[in-house]
């Protein structure tokens, strides 16, 4: 009479094991990238316009969380003065700070403060350029030799150190593409996993079959 040790397969541990390791690969650069992103300003950073305009306009990369002190968005003039007129108002990714549309030539900074659709603050800092502003004055002759109208050589210098296009860059979701690649490279490896546990029974059965002792 032969006697058979009862074997525990491994394929149900392996393939929990590679579940997890997808999930875990799938899941991980999704929340790490989740933050939104400046996507675009009006005006944008390093722009130069003539005046300073009505409002200014700031686009994000997904749908911001508005409420009570959750947007904030400082613009001052170079004097230091703050040309913002009000409060910000959230629609969706786009948030809109309405201004004085008045003010000196020069360079304008621009601050600003949002929560991202998951919950997280976001805040960032860029300039603009004001060629024109309050110096120009309306005459008779053609602007052809520009006098008072021109920027001076310290109000076209170059910008601040501290102006930067778009902070917080890092928060944007560069890392979609791999989340795609690695989802089909776990697809692939459960998959394989299944197939082999399917062949591997069948293998077991046959082998049982053709072992089993016959009696006469």
């Amino acid at each position: 009479m032969k006697i058979k040790a009862l074997r525990h397969p491994a394929a149900p541990i392996t393939l929990a094991v590679t579940l997890l390791a997808a999930f875990l690969v799938l899941f991980s650069p999704v929340s790490a990238s989740a933050h939104d992103a400046l996507v675009s300003s009006s005006p944008a950073a390093d722009e130069s316009v003539e005046t300073v305009p009505e409002e200014l306009t700031l686009t994000f990369s997904a749908k911001l969380i508005d409420g009570e002190g959750a947007t904030e968005v400082v613009v001052t003039a170079p004097d230091g003065s703050s040309v913002s007129d009000g409060a910000a108002t959230v629609d969706g990714a786009i948030v809109t700070q309405p201004l004085r549309g008045s003010g000196p030539a020069g360079d304008y900074h621009v601050i600003w403060k949002v929560v991202s659709s998951d919950g997280h603050p976001t805040s960032g800092e860029y300039s603009f350029t004001v060629t024109v502003g309050d110096d120009a004055t309306p005459t008779e002759e053609p602007t052809a030799a520009p006098t008072t109208a021109a920027p001076t050589a310290e109000q076209t210098a170059a910008p601040e150190a501290t102006t930067t296009p778009a902070a917080d860059s890092d928060d944007t979701t560069d890392g979609s593409p791999w989340v795609w690649v690695l989802a089909i490279v776990a697809v692939l490896v459960v998959a394989g996993v299944v197939i082999w546990i399917v062949l591997s029974r069948r293998r077991g059965g046959s082998a049982s079959g053709s072992d089993a002792p016959t009696e006469r």
